[in-house]
C-alpha cells in the first residue's frame, strides 16, 4: 500500500501538516491573462456539505465498521418505518441491502454513504481518508497513539498497512485497510 503522507508547511513545527496545492497541468489554449473563475483561487460557491461515498459488496457491514472507527451513528430511519430493516424489507428484492449511511452525531463530519457494487475492488484508492488520532504530537508519543489505535481497528476487521516514520519532512502514519480493502491513514 503506498499512501502519500502529509507534507509539512515550510517554517512550520513538526507537528503542523497541510496539503499541497495541485500542480497545474499544461492545458492547450490560450495563455491566461484573467483570473477564470472556475480555477483555483475563484469565487467560493456555495456547497457547505458534502459525504463521502463508498462502493463496496456489504454496504451494512462496511458502514458499522466506519461508525466504531469515527464515533458516528446510523441515522434515524425514513419517516413512517421504526426501523431500518422494515424500510429495506419493504424495498423491491434487488435493492434490499443495497445502501447504507452513517453520520457524525455532532453534525460537524461529513455524512458517510455505503453503495453496493457488483464488482470488486481492484487498484488503489484515488482518494482516501485520514483518521486524524495524532494531531498536534510528535515523536513517541504520535507513535503511541497511532499504536494503540492500530490495535483498536485490527480487532475490528481492519489490515495494518506500513509504517511510515517522521522523516524530518513528513510526520509519522500508519497505513491501514478498512474490512474490504479501502486504504485509509492512521495520521
Amino acid at each position: 500500500m503506498s499512501i502519500h503522507r502529509r507534507r509539512l508547511a515550510p517554517n512550520r513545527p513538526p507537528h503542523a501538516t497541510s496539503h499541497r496545492q495541485p500542480a497545474r497541468r499544461n492545458i492547450p489554449g490560450p495563455v491566461e491573462t484573467t483570473k477564470d473563475p472556475r480555477l483555483y483561487g475563484g469565487p467560493m460557491v456555495s456547497v457547505k456539505q458534502f459525504q463521502v461515498t463508498f462502493d463496496c459488496a456489504e454496504p451494512e457491514r462496511v458502514a458499522r465498521f466506519w461508525c466504531e472507527v469515527l464515533g458516528y451513528v446510523v441515522p434515524p430511519p425514513p419517516e413512517g418505518f421504526a426501523t431500518w430493516d422494515d424500510f429495506d424489507r419493504a424495498q423491491p428484492l434487488e435493492r434490499q441491502g443495497s445502501a447504507f449511511a452513517c453520520i457524525d452525531p455532532t453534525g460537524v463530519g461529513p455524512r458517510l454513504f455505503f453503495q453496493r457494487v457488483p464488482e470488486g475492488k481492484v487498484v488503489k484508492n484515488r482518494v482516501h481518508l485520514d483518521v486524524r488520532v495524532g494531531t498536534g504530537l510528535v515523536g513517541d508519543e504520535r507513535l503511541a497513539v497511532l499504536e494503540a489505535e492500530c490495535v483498536r481497528l485490527v480487532a475490528l476487521g481492519a489490515v495494518r498497512g506500513q509504517l511510515l516514520l517522521a522523516d524530518g519532512v513528513n510526520e509519522s502514519c500508519q497505513n491501514m485497510q478498512d474490512i474490504e480493502g479501502n486504504e485509509f491513514c492512521l495520521d
